[in-house]
């Protein structure tokens, strides 16, 4: 799975349009190849994303689960706990734009 797309289903609060919509158009990224399509894919891009968000929508509305909902600032510090296992917790700086100094 993309790292970038998250569980959405079954959170306390609610997932969010933005987020169903981010989810959806790192989805089509991933399967388009394309961050930003080109003019001539535009608006295939832009439908795809909009279809995409709107199953997202009836999934996520239709599913069923009997677990409590999760709550999203303890999946949050599970993440940042895994991380730190896997990175062996050491700050990772982000990466810097532009060439050499």
């Amino acid at each position: 799975m993309c790292r970038n797309i998250r569980t959405l289903f079954n959170f306390e609060p609610p997932a969010t349009e933005l987020e169903i919509r981010d989810a959806s158009l790192q989805f089509v990224r991933k399967l388009s190849g394309f961050a930003v399509p080109s003019k001539a894919n535009e608006a295939a891009f832009d439908e795809a994303v909009q279809k995409v968000a709107a199953a997202a929508r009836e999934l996520i509305g239709s599913l069923v689960t009997h677990a409590p909902p999760r709550n999203r600032d303890d999946e949050v510090a599970k993440a940042r706990a895994r991380a730190a296992l896997r990175f062996g917790g050491r700050d990772v700086a982000p990466a810097q734009s532009g060439g050499r100094p």
